[in-house]
């Protein structure tokens, strides 16, 4: 394996109305089925059934969601895992094109608070005691979140000493 080469995933807290949701969705489906026989109601209700149980698939899917940080050659790929089945990609970034990288409540980025910029959060969505949280600016228009870990950093770093501060 190259030096240069390291996958990180990492796993999004699970939001608490989707899962509601999604085992509202199930629950229900569960109950038009049956109460479709029970009724006489037939093929209206199985047809109800059958739809709030693909509801309940597509918001479970949403619910159970991982991030993979995968640096390779002064580029920060970063893929979005739907439910461990299906793969998207959600950017691409260069190094060489990035300003700064550093711990979320670093000093190094208090220059760039006050920026109008698009947030994109790609972390677990864990705010802990020990942050371990990243920031990056990219191209100056957009401000990326992520959690990686001690030896992505250490990679990012050695391709760009001076845009990179792990506090």
């Amino acid at each position: 394996m190259s030096e240069s080469y390291i996958e990180v995933m990492v796993q999004r807290k699970p939001s608490g109305a989707m899962l509601f949701l999604k085992y509202l969705l199930m629950g229900l489906a569960v109950v038009v089925f049956f109460g479709s026989f029970l009724t006489g109601i037939g093929t209206l209700g199985l047809i109800v059934a059958i739809a709030l149980g693909v509801g309940s698939y597509f918001v479970g899917m949403y619910a159970s969601v991982e991030y993979e940080y995968l640096y390779l050659d002064k580029e920060i790929t970063i893929d979005k895992v739907l439910n461990k089945a299906k793969r998207k990609r959600v950017g691409t970034y260069q190094v060489d094109k990035m300003e700064i990288l550093a711990p979320i409540n670093s000093y190094h980025l208090d220059s760039y608070r006050n920026r109008q910029v698009k947030e994109f959060d790609y972390s677990s969505g864990i705010a802990g005691q020990r942050e371990t949280r990243y920031c990056f600016y990219y191209e100056g228009s957009q401000k990326i979140i992520i959690e990686p870990n001690d030896e992505f950093i250490k990679l990012v770093k050695n391709v760009a000493p001076r845009k990179v501060f792990s506090d």
